[in-house]
């Protein structure tokens, strides 16, 4: 199935809840989400953690499977958070003595301290794309986070530029893409929450280090952004102060949040040319699981902002804090809700 056929597909963002008998989800959620290695969350011993990570991945594809999900991801069941994984495994990374810098809630959190020239040595991420490729005839997507936002997540103590650390990133993140398109992604999002975060830096530079992360790029890219984990993040603003300028983002699709900040999609407008994944699912800790009026509610909104062809369906960010079965049942009532309104088309 192309990641670009049919009308409002459904999809989600990255992340799905790990099993708590993988992860101590209370040490996990008690805590800023890790830039550095976090091994201690694990549950599984490290000889077994591999095969563990393989079975509630499968788990994780079989629910968004169940759930009736169109365009699905691995959940980022190996992953300690959305962006340490990719960024602790490149060259120039010091992980062992972390730096630090102030995250978007505005404490101090430890991160990798850049001290030599980065470098991908490796393929990160390709493995698991490719262990997804083999365990789904759904569409998949991979997801990697952006170069801005990793210039955002470490202490620079080589290049002394952001810029110049960003573009560094960018090319290791570009060298990675390119891999994941050959092994089997339909789609591949670079995740870029700092740049509502961070947005006068973003105006600086944030476009050419996407574009040259994206450079090349052999099939359907996306680029997501937000307010961060509702989990996380309480002091939300209700709008994205950098957004069009994601017109000239080398992107095919743009995932937004906007159920929860009830955000005015009127600014899809400003972006025009681009296919958009629009959040309809609220993931604050105390959302009920919605009624499928609810979402269709939604979905209706964003129609009026963006025609059907243009439109994709999906919760407004990763989904890792909430509880499992939670988490399924709004994926149900999304994929339901796409359906009730792709019959009125």
């Amino acid at each position: 199935m192309s990641s670009d056929s049919g009308l409002l597909l459904t999809t989600v963002v990255g992340s799905y809840p790990q099993p708590e008998w993988l992860v101590d989800r209370q040490a996990l959620g008690g805590r800023l989400p890790p830039r550095t290695r976090a091994p201690e969350l694990w549950r599984v011993a490290p000889e077994f953690l591999a095969q563990a990570q393989d079975d509630a991945t499968l788990l994780a594809v079989r629910d968004m499977e169940r759930a009736g999900i169109d365009v699905v991801t691995d959940g980022e069941i190996r992953r300690e958070s959305y962006s340490n994984h990719f960024a602790t495994a490149l060259e120039g990374m010091d992980v062992e003595n972390p730096g630090t810098a102030i995250d978007r809630t505005g404490h101090p959190n430890p991160v990798p301290r850049v001290v030599g020239p980065i470098r991908r040595a490796r393929p990160v991420l390709v493995g698991d794309v490719a262990f997804l490729r083999a365990n789904t005839d759904r569409a998949i997507k991979a997801t990697i986070p952006g170069p801005f936002t990793m210039s955002q997540q470490a202490q620079d103590d080589h290049y002394g530029d952001e810029e110049a650390l960003a573009m560094a990133l960018a090319e290791a993140v570009n060298a990675e893409v390119r891999d994941l398109f050959d092994a089997g992604a339909d789609v591949v999002q670079l995740d870029e929450p700092y740049l509502q975060a961070r947005a006068e830096k973003a105006r600086r530079f944030a476009i050419g280090v996407i574009n040259r992360a994206l450079e090349g790029a052999a099939g359907t890219t996306a680029l997501h952004t937000c307010f961060g984990y509702a989990h996380v993040v309480h002091s939300r603003p209700q709008g994205y102060p950098y957004f069009a300028e994601l017109a000239a983002a080398a992107v095919d699709q743009i995932s937004l949040e906007s159920a929860q900040q009830k955000v005015d999609l009127s600014i899809l407008g400003s972006v025009p040319g681009k296919r958009f994944q629009v959040g309809v699912i609220d993931l604050a800790d105390q959302s009920p699981v919605e009624d499928v009026e609810t979402v269709v509610s939604r979905i209706r909104g964003a129609l009026r902002h963006v025609p059907p062809e243009r439109l994709l369906l999906a919760p407004d960010c990763g989904m890792k804090y909430l509880p499992r079965q939670k988490a399924f049942d709004k994926l149900r009532v999304l994929a339901q809700a796409a359906a009730v309104v792709r019959a009125e088309l």
